[in-house]
């Protein structure tokens, strides 16, 4: 397929936030026990689309819990290492993934079900 400079434009202006995508780890806590820390993905920072769910944008996600909770839908390029365990770091407020979508399996972008954690 051949992608024109007005739609690669098109999708970098649609990715206009900047995001940190984190994964839990153990760290040993020195007691035999550990705590849960969170490591930056590689790439760890990238641009992305956010917008607050609607029940139209949610229709893709088949899960009823996942429709039920979802706050926001998170749109980036794809990466292997973005799971239900992820969260996405954005001007200090925390998004946790709990849906995630390959569109036609084609490893190209994610769509992200995330809910807001409101401290």
């Amino acid at each position: 397929d051949v992608v024109t400079i007005a739609e690669v434009m098109a999708l970098a202006g649609a990715r206009r936030h900047r995001v940190r995508l984190e994964n839990p780890t153990n760290a040993t806590d020195g007691d035999g026990g550990f705590t849960v820390t969170w490591a930056l993905l590689t790439p760890g920072v990238v641009n992305a689309s956010i917008e607050p769910a609607t029940a139209r944008s949610l229709e893709r996600f088949v899960s009823n819990t996942v429709a039920a909770t979802a706050s926001h839908i998170v749109e980036l390029p794809y990466d292997s290492e973005i799971t239900t365990k992820t969260r996405v770091s954005f001007k200090g407020r925390i998004l946790t993934v709990v849906g995630v979508q390959n569109p036609a399996e084609r490893n190209e972008r994610l769509v992200l079900a995330c809910v807001e954690v409101v401290s």
